[in-house]
């Protein structure tokens, strides 16, 4: 591969990672509760983008793009979770604010390792990222080359990118956190993307049970 090659796939890398998804808002989310963990939630993402990156190089990935049925049930999965976490965020902002009227102080919810944990699991069962990297990848191997170290060189760029994008997104969320902490704006803030990301896991169910 060229270096303008490669520079067109990192182009796309940032057009990818700046458009809004479930992986922004849920950085963004645990952010607000713990710096430290958003951060680690940014790195687990990025990681487990590697993980499709691999799919890809060994062919399984052309599984999925074959088989309707499991990138059905994937989708179902990656909906659910996405439920699951805007579920539990809303009732986790309701028990926050009760016990900050009640002048209790709350407690963090995300650790780095459960933020990581969310991060990782959130780009795993996101069936938008496979499908960048069933659909566009490829495109970028070469003819004879080696599938499955290019495929890797490509999610490593795709990855760095990803991760510096959400990192900023946490460390911007970091610095505003004397704003952001305020009760009234951090339950605005917290409600508003807990619901962003139920509603999108309700988005993605929808699209698997009709497919």
């Amino acid at each position: 591969m060229t270096a303008v090659t490669l520079l067109a796939f990192a182009g796309l890398c940032l057009l990818l990672s700046i458009t809004p998804g479930p992986d922004t808002f849920l950085v963004l989310r645990i952010s607000l509760q713990s710096a430290a963990a958003g951060l680690a939630a940014a790195l687990g993402s990025a990681l487990a983008s590697m993980v499709w990156a691999a799919l890809v190089g060994v062919g399984l990935a052309a599984i999925l793009e074959d088989s309707a049925e499991v990138f059905r049930w994937l989708k179902i999965a990656g909906g659910l979770y996405l439920l699951y976490l805007g579920i539990s965020s809303l009732i986790r902002a309701r028990r926050t604010k009760t016990s900050a009227a009640a002048g209790q102080f709350p407690r963090r919810s995300y650790s780095r390792k459960a933020g990581f944990g969310a991060g990782a699991l959130s780009t795993l069962l996101n069936p938008k990222v496979g499908l960048f990297y069933l659909a566009v990848v490829p495109q970028f191997i070469p003819h004879g080359g080696n599938t499955l170290d290019t495929a890797m060189v490509l999610g490593v760029i795709e990855s760095v990118i990803g991760f510096l994008y959400l990192a900023a997104v946490s460390i911007a969320a970091a610095k505003a956190m004397a704003w952001l902490q305020r009760p009234r704006v951090s339950s605005w803030l917290e409600r508003g993307s807990s619901g962003i990301i139920a509603a999108l896991g309700l988005g993605v169910l929808a699209s698997g049970t009709n497919a």
